[in-house]
């Protein structure tokens, strides 16, 4: 009897899981503001979360901490996004939607970390905010290449997004000034990277008031 009874909760665990799983696959169809580089179609959110977690995996070592647990920061990143399925994503320079964002990522976190069995979904829940809180060395690190990724594609597809609702330099730059909290080198790197696209034309250079 004890038998068959946890083999019943182990496939009701399993089913949750790829409740979870299948649930994900939206992500595939949510699309960003940002191009690719090829096809200048644009990027969906899990193209957008591979490209962050094989960016961390090749730029972990210009993280600002020493002993940096990269497979935490893969898992944040890897999760980060997933609200958006419910709550669409943001465009950046969005003013307003930008106010009422993380409410709304707030309950979509509560309902698809919520389709995993409860062990799961408090853990992925406790990173998904950790990523919002930005308080851990890890956190830091993932937050500044989630901002410097699509920089690079904006840099790569001639300021198309930018161009596309007149982004200015400075507001560029202020936006994401925190990438340097994650990795110094990453954000001078960011620094030269946005002025040349100032100077290619592919960015408007800081507004006078600025």
């Amino acid at each position: 009897m004890a038998a068959v009874l946890l083999r019943r909760m182990s496939l009701a665990r399993l089913h949750r899981q790829v409740s979870f799983i299948l649930e994900v696959d939206k992500l595939k169809e949510v699309f960003r503001q940002t191009l690719n580089t090829q096809s200048r179609r644009q990027e969906n959110d899990a193209e957008h979360s591979w490209h962050l977690c094989l960016a961390v995996i090749v730029l972990a070592e210009h993280a600002n901490a020493p002993h940096l647990d990269v497979l935490r920061v893969l898992k944040m990143l890897i999760l980060h996004d997933l609200v958006e399925i419910d709550a669409g994503d943001t465009f950046a320079y969005d003013v307003a939607r930008v106010a009422g964002q993380h409410d709304r990522e707030v309950l979509a976190a509560d309902r698809i970390f919520g389709l995993l069995p409860a062990d799961q979904a408090g853990e992925f829940r406790a990173l998904w905010d950790e990523f919002e809180a930005r308080a851990t060395p890890e956190a830091r690190f993932a937050a500044a290449i989630d901002r410097f990724q699509p920089m690079l594609l904006n840099c790569h597809t001639e300021g198309a997004s930018w161009r596309r609702h007149g982004v200015t330099q400075d507001r560029v730059l202020a936006r994401n000034a925190h990438v340097a909290e994650g990795a110094h080198a990453v954000w001078e790197y960011v620094v030269a990277m946005v002025q040349k696209a100032v100077d290619d034309g592919h960015l408007a250079p800081a507004s006078p008031s600025a």
